[in-house]
């Protein structure tokens, strides 16, 4: 099995709904070791027109446990959270295995 990443593109209008969201996401994401390498860093365009306004990629062991995450009880509760004053663009891939 290969690492495998969740990816976020994360819009938001409401900084401190957002602070409780990141909260309760982190406790989701280190119940299924959940690792998260990029949250919100400075970012550089090299190609294309993406402008992600808040990025951030989550690793896991498997994309079992990343969807284990994501359907959690836990996580459902941060997205509860940020309901009606964010948007995102959310993707699972998985890393190589080499």
């Amino acid at each position: 099995m290969s690492k495998t990443y969740i990816v976020v593109d994360a819009k938001s209008t409401d900084p401190e709904r957002m602070a409780e969201y990141r909260r309760l996401s982190s406790i989701a994401a280190d119940k299924f070791g959940g690792r998260f390498l990029v949250r919100g860093g400075a970012y550089e365009v090299l190609e294309g027109g993406w402008q992600p306004q808040r990025l951030v990629v989550i690793e896991f062991d498997n994309k079992a446990m990343a969807k284990a995450f994501y359907d959690s009880p836990e996580y459902m509760a941060a997205r509860k959270q940020r309901a009606g004053v964010s948007s995102f663009d959310m993707v699972l891939v998985e890393g190589c295995s080499m």
